[in-house]
């Protein structure tokens, strides 16, 4: 197959463009920040988007716009390449976020919950459409929301290591919110399941479980064999990272209800099993 993907350099690029060429697909990498060539794209059997401004830093204007502009205008700047390519790609796999949902406490959420209304949530439901513009040129449009993504090597769990190796780890903001983890292997997974199947419209990339804050800190003390019982106050996070600090102290019960109805086979639905594969050879640094 041939693959066109962008973002390719990040977190879940780099793991996906080496899977792809391990099974001997045709990579692509493509930048959306300037103007896309077409014929990068054309004939394609899948574009997988996944290029955009970090958001875990403080949402000053600048960063809204930054975070605002690369995924909504890079995405709707991609779909008028595809428009442009002939023959069209066949599919478009772009990335989006649990944080669609916005926060909701303990409420389970899944693919057929509404949106919040909160910044990241907006950006998520503007992102979407964007892709989703590609359905009326006739592609297979995937939404992966994704979690929090679990590999050592880089994502929020990597700025975790640091804190809990040195015993200074612990439950965030009281602990009671919940996170919808994912180990980086599903995320891979799930999007090699979204390029070769028929699957379309928006699909949880979160593990069956989603767990409070306060179990994935133990969790994630025990794989590390550190004590996880520092608490960090809300208060304290929000002085440091502002309206961004939302992401941490509230979270969402996500959970993949379309990924499981799909036929994806998680490999780890357990988090201690999958902190402990995440976090190998942590231990020893």
């Amino acid at each position: 197959m041939r693959i066109t993907i962008t973002g390719a350099s990040g977190l879940i690029g780099t793991r996906l463009s080496a899977a792809l060429t391990r099974r001997g697909d045709e990579v692509t990498p493509v930048s959306v920040r300037g103007a896309i060539d077409p014929g990068l794209l054309a004939g394609c059997d899948a574009v997988v988007h996944l290029a955009g401004e970090n958001v875990a830093q403080r949402w000053s204007d600048d960063a809204r716009a930054r975070i605002h502009d690369s995924r909504v205008d890079g995405t709707r700047r991609l779909v008028q390449a595809i428009d442009a390519a002939q023959p069209r790609p066949k599919a478009l796999i772009s990335a989006s976020g649990t944080g669609y949902y916005g926060p909701h406490g303990d409420e389970t959420v899944d693919e057929d919950t509404p949106p919040g209304d909160d910044f990241l949530a907006q950006i998520c439901v503007a992102w979407e459409a964007e892709a989703r513009a590609a359905e009326r040129l006739g592609l297979r449009v995937v939404l992966v929301r994704t979690g929090v993504v679990l590999d050592a090597e880089g994502g929020a769990l990597s700025k975790m290591l640091l804190p809990f190796k040195l015993g200074a780890g612990g439950p965030v903001a009281g602990g009671r919110q919940y996170l919808p983890w994912i180990h980086i292997d599903d995320v891979i997974g799930i999007y090699l399941a979204a390029i070769d199947g028929d699957w379309s419209g928006p699909v949880n990339a979160a593990a069956p479980a989603p767990a409070t804050n306060k179990d994935f800190s133990r969790a994630l003390g025990r794989a590390l064999h550190r004590p996880a019982i520092a608490p960090i106050p809300g208060l304290a996070l929000r002085a440091l990272y502002g309206d961004m600090a939302q992401i941490v102290t509230t979270g969402q019960r996500a959970v993949p209800k379309r990924t499981l109805a799909l036929g994806y086979a998680y490999e780890h639905q357990d988090l201690d099993e999958a902190l402990r594969t995440a976090v190998k050879g942590q231990t020893k640094r």
